[in-house]
């Protein structure tokens, strides 16, 4: 896996030029390409990665653009180039972002009784529904301390991953969604994080004995998924969800950039039935 230079590993004084060299690599775009995209020149943009020409503060951030740099290292790169820091990093818990907090929470309550969570750059949960509540039951206590964290939850051979029926797969998806974070930002902590959970045991999983026949999705035809489901064991049935993540559009906070909202759609009749039963 290529990684962008850390931020921890990458001197204060290396310049714009090295990082914005960095991070075209990363995502594998010639200069000729960069330039052209940013309406500029494959000499210029040679040059401003060498050192030999200053970027102006809207190239930098023209160029950061293109490059899809997330909004925390386009402040890095600012700083680098002599300018400063273009995105505020605010509190959540801050009335400046009131909207945004009460927003997501009328969102993830609204979407009940289905699990719905919001989490941050690390995988910190910073909220979650009643549906999430539901599937923590029995969780360790050491495990629910906060900051409660989403990786370590699901996949602590303590945590939610001996009820994980299609464990391996899903843990596959979980690591790879982890890796490709890890190229997209240059950060230690979660580099950290991913060692850590990768290097959990994997526990067995076996079938629950005596599911019943209207408890979970064991129809006499398979069901046709059209993604990837996690299967999970709550109280001796088996619950199918499909997750998707869902980030704000253009965000100018870098606490709003990196917060995702996670959603899980029932997979099948039987889950939807028994959450309504269970969440009315």
């Amino acid at each position: 896996m290529t990684m962008v230079p850390s931020a921890d590993t990458t001197p204060a004084d290396q310049g714009v030029g090295p990082l914005l060299r960095a991070w075209r690599e990363q995502r594998r775009v010639s200069q000729l390409e960069l330039a052209l995209r940013a309406d500029s020149s494959a000499r210029h943009i040679s040059f401003v990665e060498t050192g030999r020409s200053r970027p102006s503060e809207e190239m930098v951030l023209r160029l950061a653009e293109h490059l899809e740099v997330p909004v925390r290292e386009r402040n890095a790169l600012l700083l680098a180039a002599g300018y400063a820091p273009r995105y505020p990093e605010t509190p959540l818990d801050a009335p400046a972002l009131d909207a945004v907090r009460e927003g997501i929470e009328r969102l993830i309550q609204g979407y009940e009784p289905y699990p719905a969570l919001v989490f941050d750059a690390s995988y910190h949960v910073v909220a979650a529904n009643r549906g999430i509540t539901m599937l923590l039951d029995g969780i360790p206590e050491h495990l629910l301390r906060p900051p409660l964290n989403t990786m370590r939850l699901t996949l602590h051979p303590e945590g939610l991953a001996p009820r994980i029926r299609n464990l391996r797969e899903w843990r596959g998806h979980l690591l790879e969604q982890m890796r490709r974070q890890i190229a997209l930002r240059r950060s230690e902590r979660l580099r950290a994080l991913y060692e850590e959970v990768a290097a959990y045991p994997v526990p067995e999983v076996a079938e629950v004995p005596g599911e019943r026949e209207d408890s979970g999705p064991r129809p006499a035809e398979p069901v046709p998924y059209f993604a990837l489901p996690m299967r999970i064991e709550h109280e001796g049935r088996t619950l199918s969800f499909i997750s998707s993540t869902a980030t704000f559009n253009t965000p100018m906070d870098v606490t709003v950039a990196e917060l995702a909202i996670e959603t899980f759609l029932p997979a099948d009749p039987a889950t939807v039935k028994y959450l309504h039963t269970l969440l009315p």
